[in-house]
């Protein structure tokens, strides 16, 4: 199973970008599908994640700027960024939990795409 994140890119302050994960493979399900970031210097943390179900959770940073939604049929999930500031500067990191069609269950990541907001 793969994740290929698409959609970072350099924007200024205020503005807005959409990110798009989209996860391939020999796929039975995927129960949670989410975003996390990891700026220089610091740890990679969690920005958003859709549980299957349909709930959410967001970093306190992003509330109310980020939202998360997905299409379970083409087992994608977005990330549309509003209202962007310097400190999201960062790299973005889909991830997903799956149980493979051999019913393996493992959490795998993207490769990463890069976010830079310029003040």
């Amino acid at each position: 199973v793969q994740l290929v994140e698409s959609g970072g890119g350099l924007v200024q302050a205020g503005g807005s970008l959409r990110l798009s994960c989209v996860a391939s493979g020999s796929i039975f399900s995927i129960s949670n599908m989410g975003w996390y970031r990891q700026a220089p210097g610091k740890q990679r943390e969690l920005v958003a994640i859709m549980i299957s179900g349909g709930s959410t959770n967001y970093a306190d940073s992003v509330k109310g700027r980020f939202t998360i939604s997905g299409d379970s049929a083409k087992n994608t999930v977005y990330l549309q960024m509003s209202l962007l500031k310097p400190e999201d500067t960062a790299i973005y990191y889909c991830n997903a939990q799956v149980e493979a069609t051999s019913r393996a269950k493992y959490t795998t990541w993207g490769q990463g795409t890069q976010v830079t907001v310029s003040s």
